[in-house]
């Protein structure tokens, strides 16, 4: 089997069906393109709306509803069942491309890499094209000190070297755990490579995990959301980065001064 594909989900319903047509469309009969074998692991955590019947609707799917701790959680089970030699995770909300898992396979086949990644597209809420993502090739200096620039809907992982060997995300963070864990497989000596296929929409409608409370606000419930999620980023850059002072004030000075040179590189690395 080719890739283990595993979605999240808690009342999403609303977009789960773009999701999974997404899905269903890579595995129809195409005679221009190699065959694609997947398997879809819709992990859902006790939804109450109209989820279970979109389920429904297509039949690719296994359907796993049971409690969870957070999307963390759902996707580690995922990983826990994963049978494809590659394994991604594809949200609820999002959607892959046509065709998109056809063209990785050529990629996928040839290469040594235990991370693959692509590029994607943001979206609106109601799949209006928004921007493209070109993402650039892979530096843990700039994912860790500028930001994660690895979409998590475009990215693949080796079940062989990766989940088979036990790696999983960390329940205890809620909004970049994808960064954290890009950063503890490269820690671990894993390999990424950058692939110029277009995986992806990623869909952007205000509800986003990583985006919910961002900006300048008074609100005390609002800021402190905000910045449980910038203490994430910050351990990240404490375990995996440059950490030059025990004070946290100057390393937040040099996290600045970091950022600047990371943001430079990152542009760089793009027109490598």
């Amino acid at each position: 089997m080719h890739f283990t594909i595993i979605t999240p989900n808690l009342n999403y319903g609303r977009f789960l069906g773009d999701c999974l047509e997404s899905v269903a469309e890579q595995i129809r009969k195409n005679t221009t393109s190699p065959c694609v074998t997947l398997e879809h692991l819709l992990i859902d955590g006790g939804s109450s709306d109209e989820s279970s019947k979109v389920a429904s609707e297509f039949p690719h799917v296994t359907w796993i509803q049971e409690p969870d701790t957070g999307m963390s959680d759902a996707i580690n089970k995922g990983f826990d069942r994963a049978k494809g030699a590659w394994v991604m995770w594809l949200n609820a909300d999002d959607r892959l491309k046509p065709g998109a898992l056809a063209e990785m396979i050529g990629f996928l086949e040839k290469s040594t890499a235990d991370v693959i990644y692509g590029d994607w597209d943001f979206v609106d809420d109601r799949g209006g094209f928004l921007r493209h993502v070109k993402a650039p090739k892979w530096s843990r200096f700039v994912h860790v000190h500028h930001h994660c620039y690895i979409g998590s809907t475009a990215a693949f992982y080796r079940c062989s070297t990766i989940i088979e060997k036990g790696h999983r995300l960390r329940k205890d963070f809620r909004y970049v755990m994808d960064g954290e864990f890009y950063a503890r497989l490269d820690a671990d000596g894993k390999r990424f490579e950058h692939v110029p296929v277009n995986v992806a929409d990623f869909r952007m409608h205000g509800e986003n995990a990583s985006q919910r409370h961002l900006g300048k606000t008074r609100d005390m419930e609002n800021a402190l959301a905000a910045e449980r999620q910038h203490v994430e980023s910050r351990a990240i850059r404490r375990a995996y980065g440059i950490t030059l002072f025990e004070d946290p004030y100057l390393n937040g000075l040099v996290d600045g001064v970091l950022w600047l040179v990371a943001r430079a590189w990152k542009l760089i690395l793009k027109s490598l």
